[in-house]
C-alpha cells in the first residue's frame, strides 16, 4: 500500500528522531548508510520533509538533519502526505477512480476497515513512535550491525 519513498521516509524520520538533535546533526549520506537506503533516494526524500517541518535541517559545514520537540508533534500521516499526497488512505486500493461505498471495487469492503485503522494508527505523533522504539525493542535498519 505504501511506496518505497514513504517507507524510507518513515524509517529516516524515526532514525533522525532517535539519533540527531540540534547538537548532533546527521548528513543524508550518514542516514542512507546507517539505514541501508540508496543515498540519492534519501536526499530527495529528506528535503521536502524538512520544508514541511517534519524534520529540521541546517546548511553549511556544521549542518545536517536533526529533530526537535516541535518536529515530534508531527504525525506519521504527515510524512506519508509529503511523499504520497493526502488521498493515500481514501483512494481506491486497486486504483479505480470511481470506487467508493456507493460504487465499490471488488476489494473495497475488504480493505476499507484496514485503511481506516491504519490512518488512525498513523495519526500518532512521531515522538510517540520514537519512544516506542526503545520500549518495544523495534528496529529501523535491516543492515547487519
Amino acid at each position: 500500500m505504501l511506496t518505497n519513498a514513504s517507507k524510507y521516509a518513515i524509517r529516516a524520520v524515526l532514525f533522525i528522531a532517535k539519533n540527531a538533535k540540534s547538537d548532533t546533526k546527521m548528513s543524508a549520506i550518514q542516514i542512507a548508510e546507517d539505514l541501508d537506503i540508496p543515498t540519492h533516494f534519501i536526499a530527495k526524500i529528506l528535503q521536502p520533509l524538512a520544508k514541511k517541518g517534519i524534520i529540521s535541517s541546517l546548511k553549511g559545514p556544521k549542518g545536517g538533519f536533526y529533530f526537535t520537540a516541535k518536529n515530534g508533534e508531527k504525525t506519521v500521516c504527515d510524512i506519508i502526505h509529503v511523499t504520497e499526497g493526502k488521498d493515500v488512505f481514501t483512494k481506491c486500493f486497486m486504483g479505480l477512480p470511481r470506487c467508493g461505498n456507493d460504487n465499490p471495487c471488488p476489494v473495497h469492503h475488504i480493505v476499507v476497515g484496514f485503511k481506516e485503522e491504519l490512518l488512525q494508527d498513523f495519526n500518532k505523533k512521531i515522538s510517540e513512535f520514537s519512544n516506542d522504539i526503545d520500549h518495544q525493542g523495534s528496529f529501523l535498519s535491516l543492515k547487519d550491525e
